[in-house]
């Protein structure tokens, strides 16, 4: 399970499959940006959990980033 939360091509291809799907009208993961954004108002626990499970991708590509800047610089 490490070497696949600290692959680089796993964790974009997730970011780009299940952390921007569904991709029309607009990508998911920014829409409940947008609605957060805006207050939150009608917000229900499945759009927290719908939040959380498209946001995953992302939360990895940044700590993958984080470590990796981490490791250059202050190794």
């Amino acid at each position: 399970m490490k070497e696949l939360i600290n692959n680089w091509r796993y964790v974009i291809l997730l970011c780009l499959t299940l952390g921007l799907a569904p991709f029309v009208p607009e990508p998911h993961i920014w829409g409940k940006i947008k609605w957060i954004a805006g207050g939150a108002k009608g917000m229900e626990l499945l759009d927290w959990l719908d939040f959380l499970f498209h946001g995953i991708p992302w939360a990895l590509l940044i700590r993958l980033s984080i470590l990796k800047i981490k490791d250059r610089f202050f190794a």
